[in-house]
C-alpha cells in the first residue's frame, strides 16, 4: 500500500472513530460529565506514557525544562482542550449530540476567523462570503433554539483557540497529548478524590464493564489522535480538510437517526447554511491550493475533534 493510501486509511479511521464517539460517551453514564472528563485525562496520561515508553520518545521533556514559555503555552492549550472535552461530554449526555455536531461543522470557520483577528491573515472575497454565511447560520439557529447555540459555540471557540496554540507550539501528537493530560492530571485526581470521599464516585462502584469503560477512556482519546497524526504526515492539508467533515456528519446522523433528537425545519435551515458556507470555503481552498499562493490566506483548517 502506498503512503498516500495509507494516509487516507489512517485519516478516515480517525474521523470515523471520532464520529461514533457519542456511543462511547453515552455508555459511561451514570458517571457525570466532570467525572468522565477526569477519567479521560488520567487514563490518557497512562496510555500515552506507555506509548512513549515503547517508542522511547522522552527527549522532549528536556526541551520543556529549558523553555518555561513553551510549558506555559502547553498549559493554556490544556485548559482549552479540557473545556472542549468537558463541553462535548456534557452535550452528548444531555441529549444534544446534534448541537455538538454543529460545533465541529463551524469549527473550521472559527479557525479562519481567529487567523484574521489574531494572526492578521488576509482572506479572499470568497472566504469572507463563507464566513458571512456561517454567521447568518448561527443567527438562524439562535432563533430556532431560543438562545445562541452555546454548546456548539463553546466547542468551536475552544477548539479553535486550541488549534491556534498547537500550531504555534509545534509539538507532535503523542508528546503534546501527554504533557497536556499530565498538567490536567493533578486537578483531575483531586476531583476524583473529593468525589470518592463524598461517596459520589461511580468508578469501582458499578459493574466491572462500566469501570473498564472508564479505564479505556485514555485509549479511546489517544488512538484516533495517533491515527490522525499518521494521516497528517502523509496527506496534503486540503485532503485532511475534506476528510474532517466525516466526524460531524456521522455525529449528526447519530443524533437524528439513532438518538432521535429533534430537527425542526428552522434548525435544518441553519445547518443547510453552515453546509453551504463550508462548501464555498472548501471549494475555494482546494482550488487555490492547486495554484501558486498569491496571498497570506490560510487553506482549509484541519480539526482533531473530541
Amino acid at each position: 500500500m502506498s503512503q498516500l493510501r495509507l494516509g487516507y486509511v489512517f485519516g478516515l479511521s480517525a474521523y470515523v472513530l471520532w464520529g461514533f464517539f457519542p456511543f462511547y460517551i453515552k455508555l459511561l453514564r451514570p458517571s457525570g460529565p466532570v467525572e468522565i472528563l477526569a477519567h479521560r485525562v488520567i487514563w490518557s496520561v497512562v496510555f500515552v506514557a506507555l506509548v512513549l515508553a515503547v517508542t522511547r520518545h522522552w527527549a522532549f521533556l528536556r526541551r520543556l525544562v529549558r523553555q518555561p514559555r513553551l510549558l506555559a503555552g502547553i498549559a493554556a492549550a490544556a485548559a482549552l482542550i479540557a473545556i472542549n472535552w468537558g463541553t462535548y461530554i456534557y452535550g452528548v449526555n444531555s441529549d444534544r449530540v446534534v448541537e455538538t455536531a454543529l460545533g465541529y461543522f463551524i469549527n473550521p470557520l472559527v479557525v479562519v476567523l481567529l487567523g484574521v483577528t489574531v494572526l492578521s491573515e488576509r482572506l479572499r472575497t470568497v472566504q469572507w462570503t463563507a464566513l458571512g454565511i456561517g454567521g447568518l447560520a448561527v443567527v438562524v439557529l439562535a432563533i430556532d433554539y431560543g438562545q445562541p447555540p452555546y454548546i456548539a459555540l463553546t466547542l468551536a471557540l475552544s477548539f479553535g483557540g486550541y488549534s491556534l496554540l498547537k500550531k504555534r507550539l509545534g509539538l507532535p501528537a503523542a508528546e503534546g497529548l501527554f504533557v497536556e493530560s499530565a498538567l490536567l492530571a493533578l486537578p483531575a485526581l483531586g476531583y476524583l478524590g473529593w468525589l470518592t470521599w463524598h461517596s459520589g464516585s461511580s468508578f469501582g462502584n458499578g459493574s466491572t464493564g462500566h469501570t473498564l469503560l472508564l479505564v479505556f477512556a485514555g485509549a479511546a482519546t489517544a488512538i484516533p489522535l495517533l491515527l490522525f497524526a499518521g494521516a497528517a504526515n502523509r496527506l496534503p492539508l486540503t485532503s485532511l480538510g475534506v476528510l474532517q467533515y466525516t466526524a460531524p456528519i456521522l455525529q449528526l446522523g447519530l443524533g437524528v437517526l439513532v438518538f432521535h433528537e429533534p430537527m425542526p425545519p428552522a434548525r435544518l435551515a441553519g445547518f443547510a447554511l453552515v453546509w453551504l458556507a463550508l462548501i464555498v470555503f472548501t471549494v475555494d481552498a482546494v482550488r487555490n491550493a492547486r495554484r501558486p499562493a498569491r496571498s497570506a490566506a490560510p487553506v482549509t483548517p484541519v480539526a482533531e475533534p473530541v
